[in-house]
């Protein structure tokens, strides 16, 4: 069928502006601050066969393997023909669907007059889901001390809640209304995407959207063809390493080679560090959505994504790797690795797209995590994935304070809403002074917070990275600053960067310092006037 091309464009921003309507419901509707003020979610609109219809700003780490929670039940249930109105499905295992098992996919599938027209999906952070600690343990060494694990399973029948996986789903957690009032969020975004979905089909006609659809995963795909046969056919290559993969683990190497052949382009992983034997391991779905995510840094940033984006792209990530894990491997701090990954892709093809790539930036997600309890006898979660100083590129600088790739979207949590909820004084939240490396553009500079306990025996938990390898200069900028952490208790300070729970008293302080972005360019052709903006606004105290 043929449809004109302003009708596949009002087609298109119709997806995209209904994935928009179902993250701000979720996030509207969301039960606690990780959600609603830090927008640790996702959403996608899909059709019929689980391909990517349009998407809204999230995390790019969820939206690279969204569409796989919808594939996998597909998959068990032989088919589509099982699916009814009002049914809700809910997946979390970690080796079908990337991430860790405190993500959960939560989707619906969507119906016009009885017939099957396409889903809507999210993903979303849990706070606690039975792990073998409250919080987030840096220290699991197996898949089944990470909470509760879900293959495809259904929530809601036809409209009617599923009683006994909802009861186990709430008994087995800490925060039984937190994870009550984030799913049924979920759940009230893909109701969103049902109506307005169905809406836009009515509008238009199936045929003519289901048309529409092909034109513009066509595009997609012939965009990103036509870009990667721009880039000379070669091999690239990377190295780099994470300081350790957990508590008192030795470093995880990563190796990466890009090879550009005509309009394809395959990342290989092979001679990276094999899994780990603490959390540090990513399934395969996680690591094709870092790759992905990199490919998108490089390629067509400025297209939205859909089922046509990637096509020409492959993954190879040999099983004996941290990479491509199987079950028991622990995956919570599946990310590191991929961080590290995204940041040599960009940096294994500086050479060839210099105008694409950025330096080095410290891409890790720097969570600390508090854990207490209330008068009322109720447990409390909360937490921050502090951001780093960004690379800088050709012809700017690097960004200060931003959250790393993977995380997109993310936002910190407001000061005041963390001294109003939990007893914790944030003493100190700004730019690190001196973190962005030189360079004829400046790296970012990273973040320097401090925090206060006010109530005895909380349990902080802490996870940094880079320490020993901070973001690198390209074409001769410097290094930025490495990653610190420090624990001050009774006037005694301790570097920390990853701990298990430390129990504080009341009257201690932890201050974090992100790394900063590398810098582009020699530092000694950096404009003088820019150098005098740096040293008044208190970024540097001295340049080379």
């Amino acid at each position: 069928m043929n449809v004109d091309p302003v009708t596949v464009e009002v087609i298109r921003n119709g997806f995209l502006s209904i994935a928009r309507q179902m993250n701000n419901n979720l996030v509207r509707s969301a039960y606690t601050p990780i959600i609603y003020e830090m927008h640790d979610c996702s959403v996608g609109v899909f059709d019929r066969d689980g391909r990517l219809l349009g998407q809204s700003p999230g995390l790019p780490m969820f939206l690279g393997n969204l569409e796989l929670g919808i594939l996998s039940t597909i998959e068990m249930m032989g088919g589509t023909d099982d699916f009814h109105a009002g049914d809700v499905y809910m997946v979390n295992d970690p080796y079908l669907v990337g991430s860790h098992t405190y993500d959960v996919n939560v989707f619906s599938p969507i119906f016009l007059d009885s017939e099957l027209i396409g889903f809507g999906a999210t993903k979303a952070h849990w706070l606690d889901i039975g792990a073998k600690e409250a919080g987030r343990p840096v220290d699991t060494t197996e898949i089944y001390q990470e909470g509760y694990r879900f293959g495809p399973t259904a929530i809601y029948r036809a409209g009617e809640p599923v009683a006994e996986v909802l009861d186990y789903i709430t008994r087995n957690s800490r925060l039984p209304k937190s994870v009550w009032g984030d799913l049924h969020a979920q759940i009230a975004a893909c109701r969103t995407g049902e109506q307005r979905l169905a809406s836009l089909y009515q509008k238009f006609g199936v045929d003519t959207v289901e048309a529409a659809t092909e034109k513009i995963f066509s595009h997609c795909e012939k965009l990103d063809r036509e870009a990667v046969r721009g880039v000379p056919d070669g091999t690239y290559c990377a190295e780099g390493f994470m300081d350790s993969g957990g508590p008192g683990l030795p470093q995880v190497d990563v190796a990466v080679a890009v090879t550009v052949s005509g309009e394809e382009l395959e990342i290989d992983l092979t001679g990276s560090s094999g899994p780990t034997h603490g959390p540090v391991n990513s399934p395969l779905p996680g690591t094709v959505a870092a790759a992905r995510l990199a490919f998108k840094c490089l390629i067509n940033p400025d297209t939205p994504v859909t089922d046509g984006t990637f096509r020409n792209l492959f993954v190879m990530a040999p099983e004996e790797t941290v990479f491509n894990v199987s079950e028991p491997h622990a995956t919570i701090y599946y990310y590191p690795p991929l961080g590290l990954l995204i940041d040599l892709i960009i940096r294994a093809m500086a050479d060839v797209m210099p105008d694409s790539v950025v330096a080095g930036q410290t891409a890790d997600p720097m969570n600390i995590t508090f854990v207490g309890q209330r008068n009322d006898g109720s447990r409390f979660v909360t937490g921050a994935a502090t951001a780093v100083g960004w690379g800088a590129g050709y012809g700017h600088d690097g960004e200060n304070g931003l959250i790393n790739y993977g995380a997109g979207d993310l936002k910190n949590i407001p000061v005041e809403v963390v001294e109003s909820k939990y007893p914790i004084r944030i003493c100190e939240y700004g730019l690190r002074e001196d973190s962005g490396g030189p360079g004829k553009w400046r790296g970012g500079l990273g973040i320097q917070c401090e925090y206060e306990t006010l109530q005895d025996d909380l349990e902080m938990t802490l996870w940094l990275e880079r320490s020993r390898m901070p973001a690198w200069g390209l074409a001769g900028g410097s290094a930025g600053a490495p990653t610190r952490g420090t624990v001050t208790v009774d006037g005694t300070n301790q570097d920390v960067v990853k701990c298990p729970p430390m129990h504080l008293p009341a009257g201690s302080r932890v201050r974090v310092m992100t790394g900063g972005g590398g810098g582009f360019g020699d530092p000694l052709q950096r404009d003088p006037r820019a150098v005098e903006d740096d040293l008044a606004d208190g970024y540097i105290s001295t340049w080379p």
